[in-house]
């Protein structure tokens, strides 16, 4: 088998798209709670135990669709997460396993490289704020929690290490470290895309904008920084705008199908694949440091096929 492209050499060459929804397409197969690891209803990175070929059929919908690359089953796989599950003593081997079964979906496809990106979501707690219960969990425990996932993730082969739906950005420099720690226990090194959540006036959820994030974490070894989730593409704009003026780091943008409407206690998210294809597509006509685009909530395999065909137009008539 011919070596794959590496992944920043694939960045520097095209856009790449990323996956759509995880949680959403599991629910799609109306999961009950004998399916999860001891009946514990909610419990979806565990389906890896339990329904691995749910989590591949998910992974293959969104490869068929066009994605470049997928993202692990592991949001919620940082120890502190999985301690709450009573898998917290097998973080390692934990995330070795989802990072290995989405390789091996890769695998099945040889038409171009396909990546597998790391997922790595938040803890939990938010170690900026002086909230007493959300405030109070010590640095360098939530760091072991994160170093723990990492090293799982590179051990399974992931090509990208990414820092999602992040709310604090004090999280986010201590998950920075983890993986740079990590990378040096595994004596590999590989990609980190750090990403902010931000709503719809561009903070994130303790008032931080996007100029103090990026000014943060800027410097921290990272290799493309990005927002994923919380709203749609269109109040991402300001925010898109400033990152690509900086012109130093690639940025993802990977938001949701617009912004959320409450239907009966449910978030709904109604922008359509074609919405979404157009505003994104806009991002990448205007704004030449956007290298990554995929879809967050409410996304699913034809927003994919859609921003699959934005890419493959913009990329043949630059060509042209």
């Amino acid at each position: 088998m011919t070596e794959k492209e590496p992944f920043l050499d694939a960045l520097q060459n095209r856009v790449l798209l990323f996956d759509g929804a995880m949680g959403t397409e599991i629910q799609k197969f109306n999961p009950k709670p004998e399916d999860f690891p001891n009946n514990q209803d909610g419990f979806n990175d565990g389906l890896v135990v339990t329904r691995p070929d749910w989590i591949k059929q998910i992974h293959r919908h969104y490869l068929d669709a066009g994605a470049d690359c997928i993202e692990t089953n592991s949001f919620g796989s940082n120890k502190i997460k999985l301690d709450e599950y009573g898998f917290g003593d097998q973080t390692i081997e934990f995330n070795k396993k989802i990072a290995q079964l989405a390789s091996e979906v890769c695998q099945e496809y040889s038409d171009r490289p396909r990546y597998v990106i790391g997922s790595m979501g938040p803890s939990g707690f938010l170690p900026s704020s002086n909230d007493p219960d959300l405030g109070q969990k010590p640095l360098d425990e939530i760091k072991e929690a994160f170093e723990l996932q990492a090293e799982g993730l590179i051990l399974g082969g992931v090509d990208a290490l990414l820092i999602e739906t992040s709310q604090d950005i004090l999280e986010v420099k201590l998950v920075i470290e983890a993986c740079h720690q990590a990378m040096e226990k595994t004596g590999k090194k590989i990609p980190i895309i750090a990403n902010t959540t931000l709503d719809q006036y561009g903070k994130m959820l303790l008032g931080t904008n996007i100029q103090a994030a990026y000014t943060t974490v800027s410097d921290m070894g990272i290799d493309v920084f990005g927002m994923n989730c919380s709203t749609g593409p269109i109040e991402m704009t300001p925010s898109v705008r400033w990152l690509d003026e900086q012109n130093e780091h690639n940025i993802l943008v990977v938001p949701n199908a617009g912004m959320p409407e409450n239907e009966g206690g449910q978030a709904v998210y109604k922008m359509t694949p074609e919405k979404m294809g157009d505003a994104l597509g806009d991002f990448l006509n205007q704004y030449k440091k956007v290298r990554i685009i995929g879809g967050c909530c409410g996304t699913n395999p034809e927003h994919i096929k859609v921003l699959r065909k934005v890419i493959d137009e913009k990329a043949n008539s630059v060509e042209g």
